[in-house]
């Protein structure tokens, strides 16, 4: 299959839209990662997604809309607190599980009773699905378990030859997936951390729980809810260690630890760019938000750097915190190290 690089002009994104109308497979950009699009509507085409990943068909996938009044043909119903949530927080980075309608097939919501749908505030990703016509559904646009991709060299890297196009329209600004909140129970539960925080939905009047599985990984005979609670992600080609706590006693672990990593070639994703012996070193920035914005594309550069092991620096799990640390334990198969500032 040949896969066609695409602009954001009109007339690439009209041929865009054709190729979903047509059962084809469109990357895109999103405000948070760039997704892999297909119509909502068609199982068919659902099914070519799972394909082009590699991704488990157990694996849910998110409906993207362009107006709000598209939640109505899709939910069966709305509870006032995903109302209050739907008229502040979208369009943005939050997905919202609701219990679906027949026209949403089994094959896009993994067989589940319920839908994943958002509304994207990239005006890429808007003007695509309204030149498709339909609802698109996507998850993001990269092969199961590799970082998510925030820009179409990523994309590329990972899907020439899988997919029918790549819509390039530059970096992800969020860098992270979107939040995602489960309305189907007695209360409201985040089950994947985001653009839109805890703290956010808390000073909306949104109490909701956050799952257990953000920071561990469900069990084999468990049926996810959202992508990402099952199955390895964000993973690079090297083994990821996550080095956690007061920022001092972290550095002072991680340059323990490259003492040991025996003539491997070794990285470190460091905040505020701190300086080690005999590393690749790669800055996520100076805070969390930052740090959400980088992370997918430096483990992606660890790759491309030929690093062998990587040790992550972490030290706050406030507002972006949480959404940084979901993705940091997945991508490091829950390789943790806590040191305190005593060590």
């Amino acid at each position: 299959m040949e896969t066609k690089i695409l602009s954001t002009d009109e007339k690439d994104i009209n041929e865009a839209g054709k190729i979903i109308r047509n059962g084809g497979l469109v990357a895109f950009p999103t405000e948070t990662v760039y997704g892999l699009g297909a119509s909502a509507l068609d199982a068919f085409a659902a099914k070519k997604i799972y394909a082009a990943k590699g991704r488990p068909s157990d694996n849910p996938l998110i409906v993207h809309i362009c107006d709000k009044n598209q939640i109505e043909k899709i939910a069966a119903e709305i509870p006032p607190s995903a109302k209050t949530v739907i008229d502040k927080f979208m369009p943005g980075p939050i997905t919202v599980i609701l219990k679906k309608k027949p026209c949403i097939p089994d094959d896009v919501t993994a067989g589940l009773d319920t839908a994943a749908i958002r509304f994207p505030s990239h005006e890429t990703a808007q003007r695509l699905i309204r030149a498709a016509g339909v609802p698109i559904a996507a998850p993001s646009a990269n092969l199961s378990g590799k970082p998510s991709p925030t820009k179409a060299k990523h994309v590329i890297n990972d899907m020439t030859g899988r997919i029918d196009a790549v819509i390039d329209g530059g970096s992800c600004a969020v860098g992270v997936e979107s939040t995602i909140i489960d309305f189907t129970g007695e209360k409201p539960v985040i089950l994947r951390p985001g653009g839109v925080t805890y703290e956010d939905l808390k000073n909306a009047g949104i109490e909701a729980e956050i799952d257990k599985n953000i920071l561990r990984s469900i069990a084999a005979d468990e049926a996810p809810k959202c992508p990402g609670m099952k199955y390895k992600h964000y993973a690079p080609n090297a083994e990821v260690t996550v080095v956690e706590g007061e920022i001092t006693a972290v550095r002072r672990k991680i340059k323990e630890l490259l003492k040991g990593v025996n003539g491997k070639i070794a990285g470190v994703m460091t905040m505020d760019g701190a300086d080690y012996d005999n590393a690749v070193i790669l800055s996520v920035g100076s805070g969390n938000k930052e740090y959400a914005q980088n992370l997918f594309a430096a483990l992606r550069e660890f790759d491309e750097l030929g690093a062998e092991v990587v040790f992550a620096e972490f030290c706050d799990d406030g507002g972006y915190g949480l959404a940084v640390k979901n993705r940091l334990y997945k991508a490091a198969a829950q390789r943790v190290i806590h040191v305190g500032g005593n060590e």
